[in-house]
């Protein structure tokens, strides 16, 4: 007999044996009460921490009581693919060892690649699980990206819209230019601005003005004049489809469904009433319209049935829709230019 206790040696053999005389797994023709928990899925990116010991040791007495009192219990193991995360991962993988992006080999090879990544690096997880006493069923170990989990996920959306539950439709997302994709609003880091501010944006050598408010103005049509606007992101205007102003406001109502021109390119601007968005006493009260590049501006557009213009490529440059002066130049590269050019053709206000 050993000196000492080793927790270390005494759990790992037991573990083994509880695994292998299959004292977890659950009977599918079990005619006992059923009693199901899903683990919540960990990243695969990670290692657990004592959030994670906490969680399942609870999950695990619970699923031990239910076993023991009769129940048919089963407790499903399995990791999450943890999404950009572990996209970020492998494409950084891809290039330091291939010199690949994952445009290059394609979507599927792409996801391979993951899956490689995760069955090579994802026992980490597995094992800790199993050095916690875990009493889960491994033999219906999941993964949130295998073939099973991506064909019931697909299943779930088809019937959800056959059903009239959910629908298809536009909306703005939060757009990563590197990654090319839509990231949710928990993993955007917001900074509030109260002045002018230079930042360092990646992709740029010189630092990029934030925080400044920049009035230009809109020539009318019919010699009505001009109407002026502000905006802390004048490459938007590119994009811009009406101007709002106050249904209220004095100054404007003249103006009510009249039209300015844009000076790039052409396009008529209609002059619509929205007092939902508009504050009169803001400004000069006159608000240019970019639905496809604001939120505000989004509902707007949805509002009044107006054009949705984007602007921008994958990569963050001006498309075609810009115009010709504009179109492949980077977005703050962009935003000098259209300033300039706004000097040139006297739209700016200094």
């Amino acid at each position: 007999m050993a000196k000492q206790y080793s927790p270390s040696a005494v759990e790992r053999s037991w573990y083994a044996w509880w695994e292998s005389s299959g004292y977890f797994g659950a009977d599918s023709a079990s005619t006992k009460p059923p009693f199901v928990i899903v683990l919540p899925p960990p990243n695969v990116t990670g290692a657990l921490h004592i959030g994670h010991a906490l969680t399942v040791a609870i999950e695990d007495a619970m699923i031990r009581w239910r076993r023991m009192s009769g129940y048919n219990a089963l407790w499903v193991p399995g990791v999450d693919h943890a999404g950009i995360a572990t996209q970020v991962v492998v494409e950084k993988k891809l290039m330091r060892e291939r010199k690949l992006t994952r445009h290059d080999i394609g979507r599927e090879k792409f996801v391979s690649e993951v899956l490689k990544w995760k069955d090579q690096y994802g026992g980490t997880i597995l094992n800790q699980l199993r050095r916690l006493g875990a009493s889960l069923d491994w033999s219906r170990e999941a993964f949130t990206m295998d073939e099973q989990r991506s064909k019931a996920v697909t299943e779930a959306f088809v019937r959800l819209h056959k059903e009239g539950l959910i629908y298809r439709d536009y909306r703005l997302v939060n757009w990563d230019c590197t990654l090319r994709t839509a990231i949710s609003d928990i993993e955007v880091d917001h900074i509030d601005l109260k002045e002018e501010t230079m930042l360092k944006v990646p992709g740029y050598a010189n630092p990029v003005q934030f925080g400044v408010l920049i009035s230009f103005a809109y020539p009318l049509e019919e010699g009505l004049g001009e109407i002026v606007v502000a905006t802390t992101r004048i490459e938007t205007m590119l994009g811009d489809t009406a101007i709002a102003v106050h249904p209220e406001d004095e100054r404007y109502k003249h103006l009510h469904g009249r039209y300015a021109v844009h000076p790039f390119n052409g396009r008529r601007l209609k002059i619509i009433c929205d007092a939902e968005l508009v504050d009169p006493t803001f400004g000069t009260g006159a608000v240019k319209i970019t639905p496809a590049h604001d939120p505000n501006d989004f509902e707007v557009g949805k509002r009044h049935n107006l054009e949705f213009i984007n602007i921008f490529t994958d990569d963050g440059k001006i498309n075609s829709n810009g115009g010709a002066k504009f179109d492949g130049m980077p977005r703050f590269t962009a935003r000098v230019a259209v300033i300039e050019a706004l000097k040139e053709k006297g739209h700016k206000e200094e």
